[in-house]
């Protein structure tokens, strides 16, 4: 891959792999644009504590576009072939597609995604679709619109999420995945309708298991539905079974219906953790590298590429920091009493999901 950074110099792919201490691969950079959201989803930025008064970064605070870029090339000289843009919510960066643009061009991204909560998709859809987006990933919890109004902190509307994904299915911007975050007692006896409601769409809904990212949500083991229980309820309506993992690595277990209507997705990240095969790094809208979405603390990117840093300075800061990476926080917290946290953890909408 031969591509001209922001500093004019030609950002070339390494030869060998950049492993981590468990031989994992870095594979998939997630990028968060920015740290606001138009949702108060009470576990990720409940409104009490991000009322209007809360300061978010300010646009200086935050990469720029071109900054973005030049980790992203950087990052897939290192061998990274699948990114992500994320927030808080991506689209209320209203130049998102020319972003989008400009790391279509890089050579060796076999996967440009943008996960979003679907709202502000219907006008920029095409849009991102024409900028070079492969595909879309929306949040949807619930179909029920009492249940939908809490979940999102009382910001969201159902129907405008609903033609979100008619609008990113229209432009080409598929597969669409679905992601459900499944609560024990708030959204868990919904499932079946999110599943009904998708079934023969050709978009692939995925049932993530309640995670303790961040500390604000007040997580309790007690409130995970365990994949296992949530295949055995969906067994007893759709048959379905287990087939093969689309890429090394992926998160989710893929099951498909017996009667040919699509497929569904289990991230058990609790019952079932995945550390061992995952790839993937975290970009902050304020530059910090974290290398696990449970991390504490972070590499920071942005100090050293605003006092002129090389594309090779950056290269070695990115790959040594891989190359240290011991991470395995969902594996460490099947072994710690139930309640006890283990560590204080950098929030999701700082870093993405």
């Amino acid at each position: 891959m031969n591509v001209e950074s922001t500093t004019g110099h030609d950002i070339t792919q390494a030869a060998p792999e950049v492993r981590d201490t468990f031989g994992r691969p870095l594979q998939d950079l997630r990028i968060s644009l920015l740290d606001r959201c138009n949702f108060r989803c009470p576990y990720c930025m409940p409104e009490a504590e991000f009322d209007r008064d809360y300061q978010f970064l300010t646009r200086r605070q935050r990469l720029s576009h071109d900054e973005i870029f030049r980790i992203a090339a950087i990052a897939v000289g290192l061998g990274v072939s699948k990114l992500r843009l994320t927030g808080g919510e991506p689209l209320l960066d209203k130049k998102v597609a020319d972003l989008i643009a400009q790391l279509s061009k890089l050579q060796g991204v076999d996967d440009l995604a943008l996960t979003t909560n679907g709202v502000l998709l219907p006008p920029v859809a095409q849009a991102l679709a024409d900028a070079g987006l492969h595909r879309v990933t929306i949040s949807l919890d619930t179909m029920d619109e009492d249940i939908f109004s809490h979940m999102s902190g009382n910001r969201g509307e159902l129907a405008k999420v609903l033609k979100g994904i008619e609008a990113a299915e229209k432009a080409g911007l598929t597969p669409i995945k679905i992601n459900v975050v499944v609560q024990r007692g708030v959204n868990d006896h919904t499932v079946l309708d999110v599943l009904d409601h998708f079934r023969g769409s050709g978009h692939i809904v995925r049932l993530i298991e309640y995670m303790d990212v961040g500390n604000r949500n007040g997580w309790k083991l007690e409130q995970v539905v365990p994949s296992l229980d949530l295949k055995k309820m969906i067994q007893t309506r759709w048959p379905i079974r287990a087939v093969g993992r689309n890429y090394p690595g992926e998160v989710a277990s893929r099951y498909k219906y017996l009667d040919g209507e699509g497929e569904v997705g289990f991230i058990s990240s609790v019952t079932e953790p995945f550390c061992g095969a995952c790839s993937r790094a975290r970009l902050s809208a304020d530059g910090i590298l974290y290398t696990c979405l449970f991390a504490t603390a972070g590499l920071n990117l942005m100090e050293p590429i605003r006092n002129g840093a090389s594309d090779a300075e950056l290269a070695d800061l990115l790959k040594n920091v891989w190359i240290e990476r011991k991470d395995r926080y969902s594996e460490l917290r099947a072994l710690q009493p139930a309640e006890k946290p283990l560590i204080s953890k950098v929030e999701m909408y700082r870093m993405g999901g």
